[in-house]
C-alpha cells in the first residue's frame, strides 16, 4: 500500500501571516487538525490544533486577534512521498513522534497530508495500534 492510497487529499498549505483564527477556521471547515505553512513556494513549518491553543490561546503575551502562523508554528517540516510505501512513511511518523506527514510528489508540490487516523481506517490493526503506542506514549 502506498501513501497516495490513505492520505488525505487536496489539503493545501498557508501563508505565515495567516491569523490564527484563519487557520481554526480552516481546519473545522475541512475537519483536520493541522495546516501545513508556506512561504515562496515552500513547506517551512506545520500548525496543529494544539499549537493554537497552546501557543496562542494560553499564551498571555500574544494578542489572540493580531496572531500569526509564524506565531504558533513549529518550524521544520518533514515529508513523505505519494509514492512512499505506507509502512515506510509510518515508521518515519513513529521515528519522528509525529501525528502528521505532508505529502508531497515528484516535483515537490504538497499533494496531500497523511495522519494517523487516515492509517488507521486503512491499514492493518497491528500497524495502527504500534504507531498509536509509540507516538501517545511521547505525551505522557
Amino acid at each position: 500500500m502506498k501513501v497516495k492510497d490513505v492520505m488525505h487529499k487536496g489539503v493545501d498549505w498557508v501563508g505565515p501571516d495567516t491569523p490564527i483564527t484563519e487557520l481554526a477556521k480552516l481546519m473545522r471547515d475541512h475537519d483536520i487538525g493541522a495546516l501545513p505553512i508556506g512561504e515562496n513556494d515552500k513547506l517551512i513549518g506545520m500548525v496543529t490544533d494544539r499549537d493554537i491553543i497552546c501557543k496562542g490561546l494560553a499564551n498571555d503575551k500574544l494578542d489572540c486577534r493580531r496572531a500569526t502562523a509564524r506565531d504558533v508554528m513549529t518550524p521544520g517540516i518533514h515529508t513523505c512521498r505519494e509514492d512512499d510505501d505506507l509502512a515506510k512513511a509510518v515508521r518515519h511518523m513513529e521515528e519522528l513522534k509525529i501525528r502528521r506527514l505532508p505529502v508531497i510528489n515528484k516535483s515537490m508540490r504538497m499533494v496531500g497530508i497523511l495522519s494517523l487516523g487516515d492509517i488507521g481506517h486503512a491499514a492493518s490493526s497491528d500497524l495502527t495500534t504500534e504507531v498509536v503506542k509509540s507516538v501517545s506514549a511521547h505525551h505522557h
